[in-house]
This record gives structure tokens, C-alpha cells and sequence, in this order.
């Protein structure tokens, strides 16, 4: 008798939890991402490799010792359907990266300058929660200007490495991504945030978009990200909740990436970097 009815709890046990994992919500895959600060990477700057989301020659003119550049220029391109500032597709982004002795699981510190980079910072970091990466990812609070501030060395010219070629298992991770197909099929799902300029913005956006300037995301002389409560309130006067589906776009997702970042960071639920941007959708739902 109780054998009869241990089979039949479990069974109910199976079954209730089939229903749990096949009817939840699919929901973003939680990439490790934090900040880091100054002084804790100067006295782990071993343990980590170091991406410059700056523009090359920025890089060259001083960049953190060990730093690789990684500016969205290198790494962008113009489509087959001729949309400029695409995100190279996964399987080359892997090959580029174990090219550059990184695998999946490399702790990686990024960081810019929220200014020459244009965010290119937060395009990094969402481009690794892209790609599936599985190791740490933190961004140096306040970019390079709050290390040089702290009195911390940079190098100049080019970074010989010495690291041998890797290989980047990745495992795309869409949730994270979304097409202008995607965006216009369901409108409602979603809360639109347009990060360019004004003058950007009243040339042309999205419909039922709203604007906030991806300047907003960031404050202070050294450009830091700006916290959970400040982004609250950002939101807030937009009647935006930070726990719905919020999706941040600009003209190729550089901008909106960084924006993006901010919104992870701040731990709220996860946001969509519509990377195709502003281009894609002229080109796709509104052709010319």
C-alpha cells in the first residue's frame, strides 16, 4: 500500500514539475556581470584579461597595461541586406576572440570612457551575455579616466601578447536580442526606449518609442553608471517600470548597449538590445 502510494506522489511530483519547466516564461540566460573598482584591479590585474572598448587609437595613446583593444569598429559590419553596424555573428565573434587567447569561461574587465567609446563598454558586455560567455565579466567603475585618476599606470603603443589561440565554445543566447520583425509583430510586449540624441530622436524613431539620451545612464566627472534608484526614477518619468521588457535601441546598438548595461547592473529585469537599431528597422519594416 505505501509503495502504491510513494509511485503515485511521485509521479505527481514528475508530473507537477514537467508543468513548471515547460510553462514558465522563457527568461534571460543571467550573465555574471558587476562592476569593479580601480583599486581592486590593480591588485588583481593577473587574474583578469583586460578588453579597451575605446577606439583603437585611443588604445594606442595609453591604455591600461595588458589591455587588448575591443572597439565595436573592429567588430561591426555591413550586412548582406546592407545594414551598416551589424554585430559580427556569433561563430566569427568566437573565432576573433580565441584568435585573442580568450575562451568561454576568461574573467574579462572592460572598459571605455563613456565618451571617444560611445558606450562601446556596455555593446561589450551585452555582446558577451550574446554569446553565452560563461566566465565573470565586470566593467571598471568610472573607465579609464577613474584609473588614471587613482594615479594607476597606463602603456602606450601596441600590446605584444603572449597568450597562445583559444577556442570560443559559444552558445547565442537570443532573449537577449531582438529583430525589427520581432519588434513590430508585438509592440504591446514591450516598452521602447530610444538612447540617441534629440535631434536623432525627432528626425524619426520607432513609433511608441520614448527618448532618453544614453547620457542619462551615466553621471559624474568620471562617467559612472548610474545606480538602482537613479534609474528608477529615469524610467519613472517615462511611466516605465524597470521590470517589464524594456528595449533599449540607437542607430546600430553601440548606445543602447550601454544603456543596456546599466539596466543589468541595476538588477532589475533583464532588457533587450535591439542591435539592429534604428537602421535596420528603416530598412526592414520601413523601406525608403
Amino acid at each position: 500500500m505505501y509503495t502504491v502510494l510513494f509511485r503515485k506522489g511521485f509521479a505527481i511530483i514528475f508530473v507537477f514539475t514537467l508543468l513548471i519547466v515547460f510553462a514558465a516564461p522563457e527568461t534571460s540566460p543571467a550573465i555574471d556581470l558587476g562592476l569593479i573598482e580601480p583599486g581592486e584591479l590593480s591588485q588583481t590585474l593577473s587574474a583578469w584579461t583586460l578588453l579597451d572598448a575605446r577606439p583603437k587609437k585611443e588604445w594606442r595613446a595609453g591604455h591600461i597595461p595588458g589591455a587588448v583593444s575591443f572597439s565595436w569598429e573592429d567588430y561591426t559590419r555591413t550586412d548582406e541586406k546592407g545594414i551598416p553596424y551589424r554585430t559580427l555573428p556569433p561563430e566569427q565573434l568566437a573565432e576573433a576572440l580565441g584568435k585573442s587567447g580568450i575562451d568561454e569561461n576568461t574573467p574579462l574587465v572592460v572598459y571605455g570612457d563613456a565618451d571617444t567609446s560611445w558606450g562601446g563598454e556596455g555593446w561589450a558586455c551585452w555582446v558577451f551575455d550574446w554569446i553565452g560567455h560563461q566566465g565573470k565579466v565586470r566593467l571598471l567603475n568610472g573607465g579609464i579616466q577613474s584609473w588614471t585618476g587613482q594615479g594607476l599606470a597606463v602603456k602606450s603603443g601596441q600590446t605584444n601578447s603572449s597568450k597562445t589561440t583559444s577556442v570560443y565554445h559559444y552558445q547565442a543566447h537570443p532573449l537577449v536580442n531582438i529583430t525589427a520583425d520581432g519588434l513590430r509583430k508585438d509592440p504591446s510586449a514591450y516598452r521602447i526606449v530610444d538612447t540617441r540624441s534629440t535631434l536623432e530622436w525627432i528626425k524619426g524613431r520607432i513609433p511608441g518609442a520614448v527618448h532618453i539620451s544614453w547620457e542619462k545612464f551615466f553621471s559624474g566627472k568620471n562617467r559612472n553608471p548610474i545606480g538602482r534608484s537613479e534609474l528608477r526614477t529615469l524610467l519613472a518619468r517615462d511611466n516605465i517600470d524597470p521590470d517589464m521588457t524594456v528595449v533599449y535601441y540607437c542607430t546600430g546598438g553601440i548606445r543602447s548597449g550601454y544603456a543596456w548595461l546599466v539596466h543589468v547592473l541595476s538588477g532589475f529585469s533583464s532588457p533587450v538590445n535591439f542591435e539592429g537599431g534604428i537602421e535596420e528597422w528603416n530598412k526592414t519594416v520601413q523601406p525608403e
